[in-house]
């Protein structure tokens, strides 16, 4: 959660609310296991909070190798994306990332939709993924985080009949302002946000000293948060420590009903709270909020696994219908748009995944190509679940132009999706070599680099000339980056960075990596070197980059060295040769 409250012109949009009266059983409020009400337990499958905190222990790592933190744009909250993309995809969601180009730290978004539902009845679950730069955020906002991974992942293994679309968000550059959400919901036309029937925003929902407070808790949006709270005697209250500061905020804006939960911030626990929550009065909700203490040992258990289960409780009330789901399927493409000269090819994947019922034979066929193009799949079937390499192939007298082929996966349902081809003339790649000082002997021009890096020292060789990129080699704590901004041609068909790196180090380590060398283009990483893979001379390491065609990216280097024992990483001869 941000530090910052909005100003006071910056009203809160309310709502008016119903919410029914419920006769459930009580569970003790005091800190412990619980047991739901047995009406609610039957409604929405348990979480298990120790899931829960293997993903928190995941974060709390991610964190550890990468500066001790996941701030937005770093490499911690880059490994974050990626570990919960993985979850997801692997669980058969619809996943995508948005970059947030108005972000303080340029960084992504990660939607996630579970494929099944009237797309245009969308309930909304949120949390943001950053921290701040002083510690790894594990309550804050790690807790709401791991708790709607978890929930995705239980759905998905569930797999019940949906009588409205889920969709999860983890949110980047919250803590510099809510950044990301904002980014998100600025970029949704006006039916696109009609859609969205609530969204549900989770932020520090593990705080040791925490309450229980719910966003607009007397709305009706808030009334099944509300009642499965209500179901455990826990007499929640409204969140007022936390309005206008977190990612909810952005949907309300947009006059999206919202809603969510929270256990506290900064903001110290009353006598009366303690009294009925249990805890220590006039002492913070949350101790180490925004400090580097708040890791793995700063999450309530009891708190983190009501949220959660309240989480569960709720999609099920909003979401779930009756019944046997039927056998479905979804297909996507990846890129969803490509450009390729006369004469010419160039891929994409076809993914599918189950999205119901069980995994089934999809054929795939493709529609709309103009005159001169072929479209092929390989494999030309699969099970669901499974995916297929797209080739689009063009002959030197190829209609030019832009097209919408569309992919068709054939099974017990028929399935599609859009794919954007852009044929051009014969010479419509402006090819040769992008990287400027690409061996570094013109001084630091155009490349940014740290101080010190770029440099002729005779303490570590250059490959060709006299200077290279020298990255860490300090043997203390030490980060230095080295970048480029390159604008990248589209309609070539071939896109390969490639650069010569040499490894030494002092670390006598055969399974550790200490001291790491992160390659990323964007936000995206390529590959991460380390101490582990010191070798004399220089090994040349390429990549292809065919996925930006078209794009102007900055291509990075960031070496993170640890308190002792040096690593050196150096860098010559950097190629971005297209043709």
């Amino acid at each position: 959660m941000r530090r910052r409250t909005p100003t006071a012109g910056l009203a809160l949009a309310l709502f008016a609310a119903v919410t029914a009266t419920l006769t459930t059983t009580a569970a003790s409020a005091a800190p412990g296991p619980v047991t739901a009400a047995p009406a609610l337990a039957a409604a929405a499958p348990d979480i298990s909070v120790t899931n829960v905190q293997a993903h928190l222990t995941q974060l709390n790592t991610i964190a550890t190798n990468n500066g001790g933190n996941r701030r937005a744009g770093s490499a911690g909250y880059t490994a974050s994306v990626s570990y919960v993309k993985a979850k997801l995809q692997a669980a058969g969601y619809t996943v995508t990332e948005q970059v947030c180009t108005t972000c303080t730290y340029r960084s992504n978004n990660l939607i996630a939709e579970w494929p099944q539902g009237p797309a245009d009845q969308v309930v909304m679950f949120g949390a943001h993924l950053d921290s701040v730069s002083a510690g790894p955020g594990i309550n804050d906002n790690g807790s709401g985080s791991a708790t709607l991974l978890e929930n995705a992942l239980v759905l998905a293994q569930q797999n019940p009949s949906m009588t409205k679309r889920v969709r999860f968000a983890w949110w980047t550059d919250e803590e510099q302002g809510l950044n990301g959400s904002e980014f998100y919901v600025n970029q949704l036309s006006a039916t696109q946000r009609g859609y969205i029937k609530g969204y549900y925003n989770f932020d520090m929902v593990g705080s040791t000293n925490g309450g229980y407070f719910i966003n607009r808790l007397t709305s009706t949006t808030a009334a099944p948060l509300k009642a499965y709270w209500d179901s455990l005697n826990l007499q929640p209250e409204e969140n007022v420590e936390g309005q206008g500061r977190s990612d909810d905020y952005s949907f309300q804006q947009a006059g999206i009903p919202t809603s969510g939960y929270a256990a506290g911030a900064s903001a110290r626990k009353t006598s009366a709270q303690a009294t009925k929550w249990g805890g220590t009065a006039n002492v913070a909700y949350d101790s180490c909020y925004h400090r580097s203490c708040d890791t793995t040992s700063n999450v309530s258990a009891t708190v983190l696994d009501r949220s959660a289960d309240g989480v569960a409780y709720a999609i099920w009330q909003l979401a779930v219908g009756g019944g046997t789901p039927t056998n479905d399927f979804s297909v996507a493409v990846s890129p969803t748009s490509g450009s390729v000269a006369r004469g010419g090819s160039t891929t994409a994947t076809v993914s599918t995944a189950t999205t119901s019922g069980s995994a089934q034979t999809v054929s795939l066929s493709a529609t709309g190509a103009p005159s001169g193009v072929t479209v092929s799949f390989s494999p030309s079937s699969v099970t669901s679940g499974g995916s297929a390499t797209m080739t689009v192939s063009t002959s030197a007298t190829a209609t030019t132009g832009t097209f919408t082929i569309t992919v068709t996966g054939t099974g017990s349902v028929t399935r599609s999706a859009a794919y954007t081809l852009t044929v051009t003339g014969t010479g419509g790649c402006t090819g040769g070599q992008l990287i400027g000082n690409s061996s570094f002997e013109s001084g630091s021009a155009p490349w940014t680099a740290s101080s010190g890096v770029v440099t002729n020292s005779s303490s570590q060789a250059a490959r060709t000339g006299s200077y290279k990129a020298w990255l860490d080699g300090y043997g203390s704590s030490h980060t230095d980056t080295l970048s480029q901004s390159v604008s990248i041609p589209a309609g070539c068909s071939s896109y390969t960075l490639s650069f010569w790196l040499h490894i030494d180090t002092a670390e006598t380590t055969t399974g550790t990596a200490y001291d790491k060398l992160t390659v990323q283009v964007g936000s995206t990483t390529l590959a991460t070197y380390s101490n582990l893979n010191a070798a004399s001379g220089y090994a040349q390491r390429s990549f292809n980059l065919a996925a930006y065609a078209g794009q102007t990216v900055t291509v990075k280097w960031t070496g993170v060295e640890d308190a002792s024992l040096q690593t050196s990483f150096v860098i010559d001869d950097v190629t971005l040769q297209v043709g």
